[in-house]
């Protein structure tokens, strides 16, 4: 038995789909669970080469066998839950979407654009926020996914109760995954940033409330870090600490060509900073990482690029990862030099009596 729990450790965005996609693969894991709402998207480029973006459902999907769950404390557009059914191909068999989700309508978005949370806060104008106000005040406009299945037929079939779904599986030993949405410094009860957060908690325990399960359950917690943190457009959005350019960074790391991350659900240019070591020492007193993953050694360095070993990484890389083991005293051992499944790889951790962390390749 195992239950895994994924989360963002800085803004977002920190690669969470790859590395729970990855894990998935890994691990062969049998029910894999996509918490939140459609305002962000996870994003990874898959073993073909396609970058894929998934807004609802769980990365895991790249596992054939794996049941793909939305749970009760998620959000859900039914239009966007069934697009990505139809575009990524994905058998509606596999896929589980909890009877008390709630709904976003129309008229959740026109709400916001009506109180200029784009302009206030860069919110992506999804609903979510206002949508979560509807579930919180209980109206009479308040419809959960069982409420609305003669508007989408589609859904009847789909619907479940995933808490039931998720406790099975682990009384049968079976292996489960719970993806995370956003990032912890995005967290509405503990990012040092309110209001310029998100509506909904993002650390692991508020994961598991969304679910439906016991933090007794959890064997591993799953940190996800990238070498420089970004948050989306705008100042509004939320201070970033240290923050630089794109060109910067391409200069620094020695990327021949230049680099441009865009936003998944706006596509606008995010903006970068460097390491926030406070922020993320932060996150991991909160969460209580198992292992840690961090993303972009590329940026550290070009010559990182699409490594697949401890020890072919720059020297500077490795020292980075070990002062990042070090600060937060949770091993880092899933490594990301691309934003490729292909440029995951796992090493395996052993602590000296010394308390320095020591690696060695391990082949996967």
């Amino acid at each position: 038995m195992s239950l895994w729990v994924v989360v963002g450790g800085q803004f977002g965005s920190e690669g969470k789909g790859k590395i729970s996609a990855f894990i998935t693969l890994k691990e062969n894991i049998d029910i894999c669970v996509r918490c939140g709402g459609p305002n962000s998207g996870h994003t990874f480029v898959d073993q073909d080469g396609e970058n894929k973006v998934l807004r609802q459902l769980p990365t895991g999907y790249v596992n054939p066998r794996t049941r793909l769950l939305i749970p009760a404390g998620a959000l859900i557009d039914p239009m966007i839950v069934k697009n990505e059914i139809d575009t990524f191909g994905i058998d509606p068999a596999r896929v589980g979407v909890d009877e008390r989700c709630f709904v976003i309508r129309e008229s959740d978005r026109e709400t916001e654009r009506g109180l200029g949370l784009r302009e206030r806060l860069s919110s992506t104008l999804c609903g979510v926020g206002a949508a979560v106000s509807r579930r919180v005040l209980r109206g009479a406009d308040a419809k959960l996914a069982r409420d609305v299945v003669m508007e989408y037929p589609y859904l009847e079939a789909l619907l479940t109760n995933v808490s039931e779904e998720v406790n099975e599986a682990v009384d049968f030993d079976k292996k489960v995954l719970i993806e995370g949405t956003q990032g912890f410094g995005l967290s509405l009860y503990h990012s040092q940033y309110y209001p310029r957060t998100t509506s909904r908690d993002t650390s692991a325990a508020g994961f598991l409330s969304e679910v439906g399960v016991s933090p007794r359950l959890v064997t591993e917690v799953v940190v996800v870090f990238r070498t420089f943190p970004i948050r989306v457009a705008g100042a509004q959005a939320g201070p970033l600490k240290d923050e630089i350019t794109w060109e910067q960074l391409r200069k620094e790391s020695g990327y021949p060509y230049n680099i441009t991350e865009m936003t998944s659900v706006t596509n606008k240019v995010r903006r970068i900073g460097r390491f926030n070591w406070d922020l993320a020492k932060r996150a991991a007193t909160v969460n209580k990482p198992t292992h840690v993953a961090i993303n972009g050694l590329d940026y550290l360095d070009y010559r990182n690029k699409g490594l697949s070993t401890w020890r072919a990484l720059a020297p500077q890389t490795r020292e980075f990862v070990m002062k990042l083991e070090r600060a937060i005293g949770s091993p880092v051992d899933l490594l990301g030099t691309g934003s490729s499944l292909r440029d995951t790889f796992r090493r395996r951790i052993i602590e000296s009596e010394a308390s320095a962390f020591e690696a060695i390749e391990v082949c996967q």
